[in-house]
């Protein structure tokens, strides 16, 4: 029987990225199925405190295993921010605003910020944790990174979030220009996301047993 599986998340395209790259023989639900649930809120200090805290509530919910991540982009320039902000950094935006909306303003912030900071100090990495949790306790925990630096104008029209300002000197390409496999093989949650299959594979072999 299928394990059936809550991603903590209403962005389908990290559902999209989940789905792929686990290839699992996983049900997979995200909170789009689960309307009525109330937002859990993000006021971790890390990455990690905020998937965990996702994972671990929305367990709880549902009474569904649920798999959270809490992912952000890094400036050095910046003193890290903007940090576990990054979805909201342009501040809070009304319910039901157009997610790419959001990213416009939240890039649109950073360059600002970012104006006067020369090419070789915008260094920036994209981090991402992920959690497992059932409503009991928390199964697996995992992390991954990847190493770029913020550019001046949008570039490429895929991916999501601060993808068409985040370039990856070793592939002379923004994050937004690579198409889906190739981001895959290399983005922070795709590291993460590698380090999960495994653990999770384990996990779903014992829980048939």
């Amino acid at each position: 029987m299928e394990q059936t599986i809550l991603v903590a998340t209403t962005n389908p395209g990290k559902v999209r990225e989940l789905r792929a790259m686990l290839d699992a023989g996983v049900d997979w639900r995200s909170l789009a199925d689960f309307p009525a649930l109330d937002e859990v809120e993000e006021d971790g200090a890390t990455f990690a405190e905020n998937a965990r805290k996702k994972a671990t509530e929305y367990a709880q919910a549902v009474g569904l295993w649920t798999l959270a991540d809490d992912s952000g982009l890094v400036v050095d320039a910046l003193g890290g921010a903007p940090g576990v902000k990054s979805a909201r950094f342009s501040g809070d935006v009304p319910p039901g605003t157009d997610r790419k909306t959001v990213d416009r303003r939240n890039i649109a912030k950073l360059l600002e910020l970012l104006q006067a900071v020369p090419p070789e100090k915008r260094t920036a990495r994209f981090v991402c944790h992920l959690c497992l949790a059932t409503p009991e306790k928390v199964l697996i925990e995992t992390q991954g990174a990847v190493e770029g630096r913020i550019i001046d104008e949008p570039t490429g029209a895929n991916g999501f979030g601060y993808d068409p300002v985040f370039f990856v000197p070793d592939l002379g390409k923004t994050v937004a220009q690579l198409p889906d496999e190739q981001k895959n093989a290399i983005s922070h949650r795709g590291n993460a996301i590698r380090r999960l299959k495994p653990l999770l594979a384990e996990l779903l072999a014992h829980s048939q047993e």
